[in-house]
């Protein structure tokens, strides 16, 4: 007889990349920006060069599970969780993401938070909310959607005490109108407050749009 394998789960500490704009001793506002599937902290923080500003640190966390987006010339991408074990690891970057929001937040302990959020970041911001410390002013989801776990009836108290915005291009290739239709319908039925922002565009943080929503 075949013996059967057994789980066992262990903890590990592990050392991840954060990178931020601005300092943190003048900040009194943090911004928070979660990349999308594939993507590195270091470039797509570059996205929001044009929200920087004296009093504002942007930070942007890298996801812990790296792979090769193209084996040929080695280029890597990071992801924030894929389907295998996902609840260890929505778990692990939940803890992982309050973790930088305590060390960002050190210097600044009064300051104004927002999570931006593209494209898997969405998901990942939205989880950060249900699951996690973090308590916000303002949640951006850029080219995203709030995700179908944990139900949004479990934090809409969360969700409306944050400024929730969703903002998609027009031409954004993995979001239809069809399911923008499905996702006000989702959220209007659930008692959730949001704004939608369209643009001209496909699926990226539309410069443009990031700097209406800049706060004065």
């Amino acid at each position: 007889m075949t013996a059967r394998p057994e789980l066992l789960r262990v903890t590990a500490e592990r050392t991840a990349r954060v990178y931020h704009l601005g300092d943190p001793a003048q900040a009194k506002e943090i911004w928070f920006v979660l990349h999308g599937h594939g993507q590195l902290a270091g470039s797509f923080i570059t996205t929001f060069d044009a929200a920087t500003r004296p009093d504002r640190l942007i930070v942007a966390p890298e996801a812990l599970n790296h792979y090769y987006t193209d084996h040929r010339s080695k280029k890597v991408g990071a992801t924030w969780m894929t389907s295998e074990d996902r609840e260890s690891e929505i778990a692990d970057y939940v803890r992982y993401l309050d973790r930088v929001r305590e060390t960002s937040s050190s210097r600044s302990p009064d300051a104004r938070i927002e999570i931006h959020g593209f494209s898997q970041g969405s998901a990942t911001a939205a989880r950060w909310l249900a699951l996690g410390g973090i308590r916000p002013a303002r949640v951006v989801l850029w080219g995203g959607e709030l995700p179908p776990d944990p139900p949004v009836e479990s934090y809409r108290d969360r969700l409306n005490a944050a400024d929730l915005t969703l903002v998609i291009g027009d031409q954004d290739e993995y979001i239809s109108q069809d399911r923008v239709d499905l996702e006000a319908e989702r959220l209007d039925g659930a008692g959730i407050n949001y704004t939608l922002v369209r643009f001209a565009g496909g699926h990226v943080v539309d410069v443009g749009v990031l700097g209406r929503l800049q706060a004065p």
